[in-house]
């Protein structure tokens, strides 16, 4: 296992870097000039060349590749080019919103498709089993953006179940009170498709020898279908892998609409802004725990299934 574990990150590093060449490329000689950006349409040509000078723009491509590789190895991003805050205390001040909102989402969504997709997948054809695939079917297609808007009038200002807006300091206050809400509406975009994907892994174990085997034998409908829950983790597992770094995408927009001051409403901020650092900093971040995350499931995939040889 520490074999297989120091061999994966070590293997990382080539793909870091490309992410890493990726990013300085795109920004370096397809993004605006920074300095244009910062200085704003009033800038005389002196103040955008102090402007460059004090950004370090002058220097090569290769002195400026090797300022930003330092940048991420030191986890020193400099300063947001907006708002002149530390790009890091940014990360650490705004990624505890987003995680309490998003982790929630992330819970119920496990917690809810996989029990209702193995009890549709065990009654297959049922008048159960294709009215649940019909509503989620048309949940699917319902924009995100109309759950919130329909979200917000009818829980938030028909019937004052909830507050449509707002933050605290506490993190219980915001667990019971601005965040139900949110993620009451994610749950109900997520759990929709994710339901239709776990049923049919969970269809495909049903259809296996074993299956009927276990049956033949006499063994209970609860011992079966506990044997295809384990049997069908391993693709799940790598569903729920594939799809972390996509929910904290999804973020952006529901703190957005949600006044919550996360780290996905300040890397929208950035982007209207042309805040490169900030840009920049979200973009390595996430393809770091995009790689980790895989890792993490595969190390899983031993855990669930004990056959897994990891090599």
């Amino acid at each position: 296992m520490a074999a297989y574990l120091i061999r994966r990150l070590w293997q990382m590093l080539p793909t870091l870097a490309g992410v890493v060449l990726l990013v300085f490329v795109l920004f370096k000689f397809f993004g605006d000039d920074p300095a244009t950006i910062l200085g704003g349409l009033n800038a005389t040509p002196e103040q955008i060349e102090a402007i460059r000078e004090q950004l370090g723009l002058n220097e090569p491509w290769w002195v400026q590749l090797w300022i930003f590789v330092k940048q991420i190895a030191t986890f020193n991003w400099g300063r947001s080019w907006a708002t002149s805050e530390a790009v890091s205390n940014l990360f650490a001040t705004r990624l505890p919103a987003t995680l309490t909102v998003m982790l929630p989402i992330l819970l119920l969504d496990a917690l809810l498709a996989v029990p209702i997709a193995l009890g549709v997948a065990r009654v297959r054809g049922s008048l159960t089993d294709r009215a649940l695939m019909v509503a989620t079917t048309v949940a699917l297609s319902i924009s995100f953006l109309v759950y919130i808007i329909v979200g917000q009038y009818v829980f938030g200002f028909q019937l004052g179940w909830f507050p449509v807006q707002g933050w605290s300091d506490s993190t219980l206050t915001n667990l019971t009170t601005y965040v139900p809400l949110p993620a009451l509406l994610a749950v109900m975009v997520g759990v929709a498709p994710q339901t239709r994907l776990y049923r049919s892994f969970f269809l495909d174990e049903l259809g296996q020898d074993y299956v009927r085997t276990a049956r033949a034998k006499g063994l209970g409908e609860g011992r079966v279908m506990w044997h295809v829950l384990r049997n069908a983790l391993i693709p799940i597992l790598t569903n729920v892998g594939l799809a972390l770094p996509g929910v904290f995408v999804g973020s952006f927009l529901i703190e957005v609409f949600f006044s919550i001051p996360g780290l996905g409403r300040e890397v929208l901020l950035a982007v209207n802004r042309a805040d490169y650092p900030v840009i920049q900093a979200t973009a390595v971040y996430l393809a770091v725990l995009t790689m980790l995350i895989n890792l993490a499931v595969d190390l899983l995939y031993k855990l669930v299934d004990p056959r897994v040889v990891l090599k």
